[in-house]
């Protein structure tokens, strides 16, 4: 499985339907993954099973599609351990970098963020089903045919 091969097969408007970020949103994602890599590594190592370009689309793969981390280590071969490895740190990177960033609680809360809070009622209701009782099984059998 070559990402950087069918990546580049792939049309702008595809980004959006497999990723859920558009093809500028994903090369700035990219680009900054591949540059804290450079930051992390550039005293050398062992070399990653995963490469930047991977992580990125596990992670995304893996919040647009809601697949278990079971399912995408069996694509890629590896543990899903480093799965989990490699969601956590892509996340890390782009919040640290600050060009990715969810507004904070206390914004979301405000009178004046525009997000309505609306409560729903989900609760389980008990269906009434008739009781059975040996006399209604004993009226049953005698109605079946041999």
């Amino acid at each position: 499985m070559d990402n950087l091969t069918r990546l580049s097969k792939l049309d702008e408007a595809k980004y959006q339907a497999l990723f859920g970020v558009q093809k500028p949103t994903f090369d700035v994602m990219l680009a900054i993954l591949e540059e804290a890599y450079k930051q992390l590594h550039k005293q050398g190592g062992r070399p990653p099973k995963l490469s930047v370009l991977d992580k990125l689309v596990i992670t995304l793969s893996y919040y647009r599609e809601y697949r278990t981390m079971e399912h995408i280590g069996f694509d890629y071969n590896i543990a899903k351990g480093r799965i989990s490895d490699a969601v956590k740190w892509v996340e890390d990177t782009l919040l640290q970098d600050g060009t990715f960033s969810l507004p904070s609680k206390r914004t979301l809360l405000s009178p004046d963020s525009g997000i309505d809070i609306v409560i729903v009622d989900a609760t389980e209701q008990e269906t009434e089903r008739p009781k059975k009782s040996r006399k209604s099984l004993i009226l049953a059998n005698t109605n079946a045919t041999p």
